[in-house]
């Protein structure tokens, strides 16, 4: 996917700022925030185009799982499973200025949702190509109406006091399972049962390569959904209320109704990745949608480029394969014994905490921005 950067109507001289979140001024993506040539494939297409654009990637997608191993396709579904989330942050915080660190919390409910169901076709003996898509979307329906309610009071915070009031509901996730024991099972959590791979693709399709399909299929439809509501009034509406709130009740715009729907909209694609994180743990456990998750979301937007669905699929990748690389690199330096231990568990943190401070330092428009410049620079030099 290309980048949907976002463009203001506006000079820089007739807008106040002051009420833009400092994540998305830093990434220059604030209202009279320079940019380089106006939009991009991706923002200035029809849905015809949007469409076409997923099925090049499918096709790629296709021909890639079909030449890796195992392993490399339980990342790359990994990696599908993050660009539904990051995506639809990229979309709350990036478009609409709001700041969410109880994503986690969403994924939650969408993998405990998805659970529960799985549970139930599975007790029902019913099996089906169309049981875990139902799943799916019950998760994405599901999440969407808690992200409404915590929308609805969301819109009536800022700042701080947002980010605080979204904070509560990942905290408030393992509190829930462990009250409702007896439906959620408590910390020991959910098993998911998945109907086995189709006989159809062979005996030689692998599980992980299902999987693959599965989450790398979901994010594409996800970011051509996200990708044709920045391009909407949908969007601009949520760009609007992101540069100046006063500026677009002036307009006609319902500011709280605004905030709130891009709550719904993130909401959802929160949802659906928690629901594919379940199907790819196999279980839904409060333990894997706890702070340091939300937290991880929130740099990998800023890392791949705030704004930008080409930032959340940069964002994704960097989330899978950081840890792994620094992990490897702690293993390569042939410590032994508590310091090597020590090291292994550390360093991943370390690296990625230097690499987002970074990242806000020297390129806040992440690393989506810094491609976007040397292919600005290309032409240039070459003229």
């Amino acid at each position: 996917m290309t980048d949907v950067t976002p463009q203001a109507d506006v000079t820089p001289q007739a807008v106040d700022t002051s009420t833009t979140p400092l994540l998305s001024r830093r990434a220059g993506v604030a209202a009279g925030a320079p940019s380089g040539r106006r939009g991009g494939p991706l923002l200035g297409s029809s849905l015809a185009t949007h469409l076409l654009l997923a099925l090049v990637g499918a096709a790629v997608l296709y021909v890639v799982t079909d030449q890796v191993q195992g392993a490399t396709n339980y990342k790359l579904a990994t990696i599908g499973m993050y660009v539904c989330v990051v995506g639809g942050l990229t979309v709350l915080t990036g478009l609409n200025g709001q700041v969410s660190l109880g994503h986690a919390g969403l994924m939650g409910i969408g993998a405990y949702t998805v659970a529960l169901l799985q549970g139930h076709w599975s007790d029902a003996n019913t099996t089906g190509i169309w049981v875990l898509p139902s799943s799916l979307v019950a998760a994405v329906v599901v999440t969407a109406a808690a992200g409404a309610l915590v929308g609805a009071a969301a819109a009536r915070l800022r700042g701080p006091y947002l980010a605080g009031a979204t904070l509560a509901l990942g905290i408030a996730l393992p509190a829930v399972t462990v009250h409702f024991s007896d439906t959620f099972k408590g910390d020991q959590g959910l098993s998911v049962p998945i109907d086995p791979v189709p006989a159809t693709l062979g005996a030689d399709f692998t599980p992980e390569h299902w999987q693959a399909w599965i989450t790398l299929s979901a994010a594409l439809v996800a970011l051509v959904l996200l990708a044709n509501i920045a391009r909407s009034k949908t969007g601009r509406d949520f760009r609007a209320v992101r540069d100046d709130e006063v500026a677009a009740q002036l307009a006609g715009l319902n500011v709280g109704r605004v905030q709130v729907l891009a709550f719904v909209v993130s909401s959802a694609a929160a949802g659906l990745a928690g629901g594919l994180l379940a199907v790819l743990l196999q279980n839904a456990t409060p333990g894997a949608f706890g702070l340091v998750l939300s937290l991880s979301l929130l740099s990998a937007i800023v890392i791949g480029g705030l704004g930008s669905l080409t930032g959340a699929v940069i964002g994704a990748v960097v989330l899978v394969y950081l840890p792994e690389r620094t992990t490897d690199l702690a293993d390569g330096l042939g410590l032994s014994g508590a310091s090597a231990q020590h090291l292994h568990d550390n360093l991943p943190n370390a690296v990625y905490g230097l690499l987002l401070i970074l990242i806000m330092l020297v390129a806040p428009g992440g690393i989506a921005g810094i491609v976007r410049t040397l292919r600005r620079r290309l032409p240039r030099r070459a003229g």
